[in-house]
């Protein structure tokens, strides 16, 4: 696995037996810090054995292969907070671990108009092998990151971070940033009121998804363990290049450490989920 301290120094770790792509980045940090980050589309690279998933290079560098700008975002709030991340390395196009296993698109063969040849005729054979091979180790270090952290006395919040497209199938979307989230209030409701302070920016609340989807990554982690949670989603020209990221580490990184002074951020209840609600 390669590990990062929170200044962005690489140190060894070695990597799982048989593999020569880890699945999974992980950033140090403070684990009685009260927060973990989380990027679950932080990159677009694939395995050299699946190349291009039959897709030109191009393809892969839209969104449809990853969030563009959430992994800079992730590296450069974790070092200023001093917290924890866990990243995956590869591109959701390869399997997307913000999906149930059981859900049909976690292996997508059509996203956003462009026909991804490797994955149009993928069988269950093939399918198991990525969530065991890509989408599992993401999700068991994710596990064992809060079972350390729940074990140093401080019960753990969950950020997740995520964007979005300026325009979708036509349509300009107004919002700056959106926080999607489920039943559980902790979270999202400070950090919609400490965004919604900057009369610059537009809100979205469940926009624009909507943050309940049974077996995505937030309720996986925090609906299922009673942990408060949110996920951010920021528009991706806005964290397009180096002064962006800059621009929104900055905003984010005093609001989240506003949200984890509040106590009843750092206790396990169980809200339930409203998972009838289609998500992203």
């Amino acid at each position: 696995m390669q590990s990062l301290s929170g200044d962005g120094a690489s140190t060894s770790v070695s990597a799982r037996p048989d593999e020569t792509f880890d699945p999974v980045e992980t950033i140090a940090g403070d684990e009685a810090g009260g927060l973990l980050l989380l990027c679950d589309h932080a990159r677009n690279a694939l395995p050299a054995e699946y190349g291009t998933l039959g897709l030109p290079h191009a393809e892969l560098e839209r969104h449809i292969g990853y969030d563009i700008g959430v992994a800079p975002l992730t590296r450069l709030l974790a070092e200023r907070l001093g917290v924890p991340a866990v990243m995956t390395t590869f591109s959701r196009l390869l399997i997307d671990p913000n999906r149930g296993e059981d859900d049909p698109t976690i292996v997508m063969r059509i996203s956003d108009g462009a026909l991804i040849p490797d994955n149009a005729y993928i069988g269950e054979e093939e399918r198991q092998r990525r969530i065991d091979r890509y989408y599992r180790p993401y999700h068991e270090t994710v596990a064992a990151t809060l079972d350390r952290m729940l074990a140093t006395g401080r019960v753990p919040a969950i950020f997740s971070i995520h964007s979005f497209t300026p325009v979708w199938r036509g349509w300009p979307r107004p919002w700056h940033v959106g926080v999607l989230w489920d039943k559980d209030p902790r979270m999202p409701e400070p950090l919609l009121a400490a965004l919604g302070r900057d009369p610059a920016l537009i809100v979205g609340d469940n926009e624009p998804y909507v943050g309940a989807l049974k077996n995505d990554t937030m309720y996986k982690h925090g609906t299922s363990r009673g942990l408060a949670h949110a996920l951010i989603e920021v528009r991706q020209d806005l964290i397009g290049d180096e002064a962006g990221v800059a621009e929104w580490a900055g905003r984010l990184a005093p609001i989240l450490a506003e949200l984890n002074a509040l106590e009843a951020l750092h206790e396990v209840r169980h809200f339930g989920s409203r998972t009838d609600k289609p998500g992203r």
